[in-house]
């Protein structure tokens, strides 16, 4: 099944999709904040500073801290106005993260539309994700408006720590629900400013190499899960069954669209469960959350059925 990374050729790489440093409001220097990702034993980082004018419109250059196994996605997070709930700490903007940036990006014109916006990171090629959607209060519609939108932050650690909206599991659902193949990322949105909420939120991404061009590659065709610990080791489907296997859980749970769809299975350490939909898989998309025993989950893409 396309949707699903684990039968894909490669490993596993560890990444941070969305973090800030000096370049911005971040408290860490560039070569520090990579550092800090490096040592704590991840793949790869995206250093995404603010694409504000106060800032001058940063896009980092962080290739020359690449090392042998660790690499870095240029990127940034882009903003332009038209939310449809203003005001705030966001005041109103939308808040874009774009991987895979040039450069030379052009800054953002103070007229520009979000469909603007992103039409043009995406031409450049980036990969492009909403960040903490469960802050700005974002409902599906606003979202499938816009055509370009790879990605939503599904945990967003930051946004956990600040203000208890972390979750965007309501949105990617709904945005599932009426057909949007998305992509569902987990973040700590790190600022290293002494709050206790870094490497809480990352990505593992299947590749067959650390590379920019291979992990945004896999990142477009969704070969990736989120999580805050746990790992998925594999999710098989085979005549309506789906088996999971991942690290020692609490709890594994298969979900779809609507109260009607979930199933679940609970026990000490559990490692592998398979999952029967005798009527097979009418709701068009299937999730998974593994649970662990600290409460720290991971979660699988949602993967379609009947759909090109």
């Amino acid at each position: 099944m396309d949707d699903l990374p684990f039968d894909k050729p490669g490993r596993f790489f560890k990444g941070n999709l969305h973090t800030h440093s000096t370049g911005s409001d971040g408290k860490l220097s560039p070569v520090d904040v990579i550092a800090r990702y490096r040592d704590r034993g991840y793949d790869f980082v995206a250093l995404t500073d603010h694409f504000w004018s106060l800032y001058d419109f940063p896009v980092t250059d962080t290739t020359p801290y690449r090392t042998d196994g660790f690499t870095t996605l240029i990127g940034a997070e882009l903003h332009c106005g038209g939310t449809p709930y203003g005001g705030g700490w966001s005041n109103g903007l939308w808040h874009i993260i774009a991987l895979g940036l040039p450069l030379d990006f052009a800054p953002t014109r103070d007229d520009e539309t979000v469909h603007e916006l992103t039409a043009r990171a995406a031409a450049s090629g980036a990969w492009i994700s909403l960040a903490h959607p469960g802050s700005q209060g974002f409902e599906p519609h606003h979202v499938l408006e816009v055509e370009n939108i790879d990605a939503v932050e599904v945990y967003n650690s930051g946004a956990a720590y600040y203000d208890e909206r972390g979750d965007g599991w309501y949105l990617a659902d709904g945005l599932a629900a009426r057909g949007r193949k998305i992509g569902c990322a987990a973040v700590d949105d790190a600022h290293f400013d002494g709050r206790p909420h870094e490497f809480t939120g990352f990505v593992l991404v299947k590749a067959e190499e650390c590379t920019p061009e291979a992990l945004l590659a896999a990142l477009k065709a969704r070969h990736y899960y989120a999580s805050q610990g746990p790992e998925i080791h594999d999710i098989a489907v085979v005549d309506n069954v789906v088996t999971v296997r991942c690290s020692p859980a609490e709890s594994i749970i298969v979900a779809g669209r609507g109260a009607a769809s979930p199933q679940w299975h609970y026990g000490q350490n559990v490692t592998e469960h398979s999952f029967a939909f005798d009527g097979g898989f009418s709701d068009g998309f299937l999730r998974v959350t593994v649970r662990d025993h600290a409460g720290r989950r991971a979660w699988s893409n949602p993967f379609f059925f009947g759909q090109s």
